[in-house]
């Protein structure tokens, strides 16, 4: 495509503008041709099939723990730190919230990553460098010779009605939006980054969320990877009812791996998708890359992977239904599975997979049903069954961080008896509150309740006026 093209130039004036790379203007470009001549991004179910065969990693010999642990010196750790966590109410990078003993989740991956001896690596975003790399300062060991961060890309929004760059004079920071976290490969690349590891001599990379605190390097799987010689490889987990809306792993006809999001599914194929005895298996995106080949296939490929893209229908401000319908163009780092010969996925238990994307989460891992070890990893606490608890608050009165900490001022209650907890209406907590097996709250009063000090809440509690 020619990017100075009538259509395409008023994009590049502006991204110009903004001093985005050659690059990322380019692989935006790539998007926009797709998005231009009618292309959707969707997957349907004739082409795909259920991945099977999958290697289970609570199967994996002790020899690869040895593996793994000889190639700690060529492995870094990339954790994906955008998001602001907005939808809790927050204004900061969503990592820097306490969130265990007084420790943020950046604290504890700073902590996982010294401990490991590994460096440790963000992709931010321009909203969340300046705070998380601030305290990153704390951690003067780390890293001696590698960047703490790179930065994500932003792109304009697309009008639906003529695909010109959207204006919105009321607050133009919402004309642009991030480009998905499949952007990691070109920000690796424009930034330098992929380059100075490579130089550095490191070989392997482990990428995932930063609000998921299961995700840990795990010696056994590093040495998995690394003996089987995988070049790109996607942990994945045991799909459950809660999971059935969001994507998939699937493979093409000819066994090559993909991964199929939401916004990639037909309409008619809905039922296929949320099939969880049919599609078994979801992405966690803990990812694993062997970063030669990554540089190999980005250099091959005019410094892009092509993934397939992701269409998503938006309108320019997301708290106004009212304002002008815009696409946003999205990839997904997982879906580049589906680039590499010979990618791999493995099965991996759900304690891997623990992210904190509500308040509701949140309440939960600070309680004591969960337990920070010495070796900085949040795991159930002993005195647990093996059953999740769940946590589900009145969006009402809980549903921002300010929200938790007002009604819960003392802490979240000890949980480890605790099966589930479900709240609706306002409550406020006193301190050594206790919940034991499944505990229901309800209040349809129009009043605050006060639970006293000390008191133990199990099965239903109703307030009535």
């Amino acid at each position: 495509m020619n990017i100075m093209s009538p259509t395409f130039s008023p994009f590049v004036s502006r991204m110009k503008a903004e001093a985005l790379p050659q690059i990322f203007i380019d692989t935006f470009a790539y998007y926009y041709e797709q998005l231009k001549t009618g292309q959707t991004g969707h997957i349907p179910e004739s082409e795909i099939k259920p991945a099977t065969n999958i290697p289970d990693a609570e199967q994996f010999p002790e020899y690869l723990q040895e593996i793994g642990k000889h190639s700690l010196a060529k492995t870094a750790v990339i954790k994906l730190n955008g998001g602001l966590g907005t939808s809790m109410g927050l204004e900061k990078a969503k990592s820097l919230l306490p969130v265990k003993e007084g420790l943020t989740f950046l604290d504890i991956i700073a902590r996982q990553a010294q401990l490991a001896n590994v460096p440790l690596l963000l992709m931010n975003s321009f909203s969340t460098e300046d705070d998380s790399l601030d305290l990153l300062e704390q951690y003067p060991d780390l890293n001696h010779d590698l960047p703490h961060s790179f930065l994500q890309h932003k792109e304009p929004k697309i009008r639906q009605d003529n695909l010109a760059p959207v204006e919105w004079s009321e607050n133009p920071e919402l004309e642009w939006c991030p480009p998905g976290h499949g952007d990691i490969y070109a920000a690796l690349m424009t930034s330098g980054t992929l380059e100075a590891l490579l130089e550095k001599g490191y070989e392997y990379a482990f990428v995932s969320n930063a609000d998921n605190l299961g995700a840990v390097v795990d010696l056994a799987i590093l040495g998995y990877f690394v003996d089987n010689e995988v070049p790109f490889m996607m942990e994945v987990a045991d799909r459950t009812e809660m999971d059935k809306k969001g994507g998939h792993l699937a493979q093409r006809h000819d066994g090559q791996l993909i991964l199929r999001e939401s916004a990639q599914c037909p309409t008619e194929d809905t039922a296929a998708f949320q099939d969880i005895q049919r599609y078994k298996y979801f992405n966690t995106n803990n990812l694993w890359f062997h970063l030669p080949t990554l540089h190999r296939q980005m250099r091959a490929h005019d410094n892009r992977l092509g993934l397939p893209m992701i269409r998503n229908s938006k309108t320019v401000d997301p708290r106004d239904p009212d304002s002008t319908p815009v696409y946003q163009l999205e990839t997904a780092m997982g879906s580049a599975i589906a680039v590499f010969s010979g990618a791999q996925a493995i099965r991996v238990p759900r304690s891997r997979f623990a992210p904190v994307k509500t308040t509701d989460d949140l309440l939960a891992v600070r309680s004591d049903a969960y337990t920070l070890t010495d070796d900085f990893r949040i795991v159930a606490a002993s005195a647990r069954k093996t059953q999740k608890l769940n946590v589900e608050l009145d969006g009402r009165f809980y549903k921002y961080v300010s929200d938790l900490d007002e009604h819960f001022p003392h802490g979240a209650p000890s949980m480890t008896e605790g099966q589930s907890l479900i709240i609706k209406g306002e409550f406020c907590f006193g301190k050594d509150v206790k919940c034991v097996g499944d505990v229901h709250l309800r209040n349809e009063t129009d009043v605050l309740v006060i639970i006293p000090d000390g008191t133990v809440l199990t099965g239903l509690r109703h307030y009535t006026a």
